[in-house]
């Protein structure tokens, strides 16, 4: 799927998740702040850790209502929403190595997908 509008007002703001950048994690941070910046895109879940304590309680300090315990739920999940309330991108921030696993699922889900590397 090809997100287009780029944040048009009509269209509304694009709808990421985000899995890895929780507590502790640098890079999670500087991509939520990127977004912000932008102001075309908006958090509306993820799963920031691979431990689920800390990936609940990092999206409760990060303020995101649908925090899940690994990115497997969060794919699953997600892609059962309704498509105006699901996210539309995912937005990988975890070690190099775990890229292509989460990457390849997400897009066999029916996500697009931002992955630096």
């Amino acid at each position: 799927m090809a997100i287009e509008g780029r944040g048009d007002k009509a269209l509304g703001k694009i709808r990421y998740g985000m899995v890895g950048g929780g507590e502790g994690a640098f890079i999670g941070a500087v991509h939520r702040t990127a977004a912000g910046i932008a102001g075309n895109w908006t958090l509306e879940a993820g799963a920031f850790s691979s431990t689920p304590d800390k990936a609940r309680h990092s999206a409760s300090e990060i303020g995101v209502a649908r925090g899940y315990d690994n990115w497997q739920e969060m794919l699953a999940k997600e892609a059962a929403l309704p498509a105006d309330r699901r996210v539309q991108v995912v937005s990988i921030v975890t070690p190099n190595f775990l890229h292509a696993p989460v990457a390849i699922a997400a897009m066999e889900a029916g996500f697009d997908v931002i992955c630096d590397k």
